[in-house]
């Protein structure tokens, strides 16, 4: 019983890394996605999947539940009833369904994965990059309190990129109808 305690402990420990991680994270799912897969993705920003891929919450079906976020994560995402739904019968999805559920965000054809999550690092990455850290810091933080709370947090993100030199280069180009060059 220690074993496993410590082992879904390491692993917690590892999803809320990568939730925390100030750059945006993509999910590129290939196969099958269960379990520790699914929750490993619901800790990433993005989730894209190949069109044969599954995912699911099956721990129940172990007489487990998730333990490295799963029933607080899935419902935050697509909604309580879904998720305690999914949760409850450890029902396997496809990739289409998950799409429906708003468990990923794009479904593609598997040889097409990579080119689709690089496709979308790099028009994150051709933002201003202090932009786009602390957007996910004040997405991530404010969806866990009130509206109110949430604002401020925004306001405060938003101060934190006014004295920029990639806010004055954006405006700049922007102004000049080219592409920014940030730092």
């Amino acid at each position: 019983e220690e074993q496993v305690r410590h082992a879904v402990s390491m692993i917690r420990t590892t999803m809320e890394m990568v939730e925390q991680l100030p750059q945006p994270v993509i999910a590129a799912i290939n196969g099958i996605a269960l379990g520790g897969g699914t929750e490993l993705s619901l800790a990433c920003d993005f989730r894209i999947a190949a069109e044969s891929a599954s995912l699911g919450l099956t721990e129940t079906t172990l007489a487990i539940i998730p333990g490295a976020g799963g029933t607080q994560r899935l419902p935050r995402l697509i909604g309580v009833g879904r998720a305690k739904e999914l949760i409850y019968t450890g029902r396997r999805i496809s990739a289409q369904e998950a799409k429906e559920y708003g468990l990923v965000e794009f479904v593609v054809p598997a040889n097409l994965l990579e080119e689709k999550a690089i496709e979308i690092a790099e028009k994150i990455a051709s933002n201003g990059p202090i932009a786009v850290r602390l957007a996910k810091e004040a997405i991530s933080n404010g969806i866990q309190v009130d509206l109110h709370t949430g604002l401020q947090m925004e306001k405060q993100a938003y101060e934190g990129v006014i004295h920029t030199k990639d806010r004055l280069e954006g405006l700049q180009a922007f102004k000049e109808k080219r592409t920014p060059t940030y730092k």
